[in-house]
């Protein structure tokens, strides 16, 4: 269900979008966000495009922003996530662009940095709660210090846990899953209940996931796996500890059979399935999958922390949506308004609802606690959520061949870890070379 939020844009999306928007997209007229009245005084009707993976989301927000007055209508138009660049790219190319777009957060410097996008700098200053919007969204619309875009829905990975199973081993889950000694030891005492229960659970032939669920192992070290400016990107791969013993601690797993035997194909179709039936310890996973989609019993018997490092720390994937305005968008000021009341607290506290997290820190009032409690943990983490800024994302995470899901695979099934590590470094290189501007 989950597995489009994560997954391949098929054509690639730096590739498709430099075929399709030329460089002359900024003459495309820029609203003046500045006008008196501006996101105030709207009217009319407002074209939003949605991904598909998170039309249900968004139209929960729609329909509300629609009741709730009778001067601006927002229609959405969901498009196909692994079509949702090369679509945008044709609608700016051809000057017929939609009034707002809720993108994939990963996917909007790609057209920041061919000036695509309304800078909304001014608006988002103003806003009287900027300093509590989730860093790590707004930094993936943020260029030389200027806003292009606010988040709008985060969706975090953290660590599940099953609670029940914990306790039949009698291991304290919040001290396991600490650091990667400890996960492992919960995972062979957990595993070794019996044959039917596993330690671990992880799509393995998902790049996207993959993408989505290890990397904030490394990230909780302290390291990255992408360093430098865009522009001038290299991978750090093949020489990064954190990288190494993350990859270390999957290989330890499958060759003690923590792991189930389907983890080696699983592409996400039944992500999470093995433990939402309660045969599973520990997930690597989203709100979405791991609580929204489990019945109420199983809810009652899962925990929740963020991601650890090898040694500690904590991490998560600052994953979701931003909300964007193109340049040329007929109807800008509408546009806004419908995003100041997307980021108002009442919207962004029922989030959960859906699938996903608010953007907004002070979302986690008591009321939210006791309404959400699974989905606490990713709010509170909310300074710690990271995702890389880069043109080449997709290339890297995404597709079926990316240089990080090849290298997990070569690592983890394989069994060839200096293989997998060495190949990494030059495959990230190679793309991140190609992607610079």
């Amino acid at each position: 269900m989950e597995l489009s939020r994560r997954n391949a844009l098929g054509v690639g999306g730096l590739a498709a979008l430099g075929a399709l928007l030329p460089a002359c997209a900024s003459s495309l007229p820029e609203a003046d966000v500045s006008a008196a009245g501006f996101g105030e005084d709207a009217s009319g009707t407002v074209r939003l495009w949605c991904r598909a993976a998170t039309v249900t989301g968004v139209r929960q927000v729609v329909d509300a922003f629609n009741a709730s007055q009778s001067d601006v209508v927002v229609e959405v138009t969901p498009v196909l996530d692994a079509q949702y660049v090369t679509k945008l790219a044709t609608a700016i190319r051809g000057g017929n662009v939609p009034d707002i777009v809720d993108i994939d957060d990963i996917n909007s410097m790609l057209f920041i940095y061919r000036d695509s996008f309304t800078d909304l700098t001014p608006l988002v200053q103003q806003l009287g709660f900027a300093d509590r919007l989730n860093p790590g969204q707004l930094g993936l619309a943020t260029r030389d210090g200027r806003h292009y875009g606010v988040p709008y829905i985060a969706d975090n990975s953290a660590l599940f846990y099953n609670t029940e199973l914990f306790e039949r081993v009698g291991i304290d889950p919040l001290q396991a899953t600490q650091d990667v000694e400890g996960m492992l030891e919960a995972a062979r005492a957990i595993g070794g209940l019996d044959e039917q229960t596993y330690g671990w659970t992880i799509e393995g032939n998902s790049p996207g996931i993959l993408g989505f669920v290890v990397q904030p192992h490394v990230w909780a070290a302290g390291e990255r796996n992408i360093v430098g400016e865009v522009g001038s990107q290299r991978g750090d791969v093949a020489g990064n500890d954190a990288v190494r013993r993350t990859f270390e601690f999957y290989q330890t797993m499958w060759e003690e059979e923590l792991l189930p035997q389907g983890n080696f194909s699983g592409d996400g179709a039944r992500w999470g399935a093995d433990f939402r039936e309660g045969r599973v310890g520990m997930i690597p996973a989203n709100y979405s999958v791991a609580v929204l989609s489990a019945d109420p019993e199983m809810q009652a018997r899962t925990g929740v922390v963020l991601l650890p490092g090898p040694d500690g720390g904590r991490a998560t994937f600052a994953g979701g949506d931003n909300l964007c305005i193109p340049r040329g968008a007929p109807n800008a000021s509408g546009a806004w308004k419908f995003a100041k009341f997307a980021l108002d607290l009442p919207q962004q506290a029922n989030l959960p609802a859906g699938g996903y997290i608010p953007v907004r820190s002070d979302a986690a009032t008591e009321e939210y606690r006791e309404r959400f409690p699974l989905a606490v943990a990713p709010l509170e983490g909310i300074e710690g959520a990271y995702a890389p800024t880069t043109l080449a994302y997709n290339l890297l995470f995404n597709q079926a061949d990316s240089p990080w899901g090849v290298a997990f695979r070569r690592a983890v099934f394989d069994g060839d870890l200096d293989g997998a590590l060495e190949q990494g470094q030059r495959d990230f290189d190679r793309i991140l070379e190609q992607a610079q501007l």
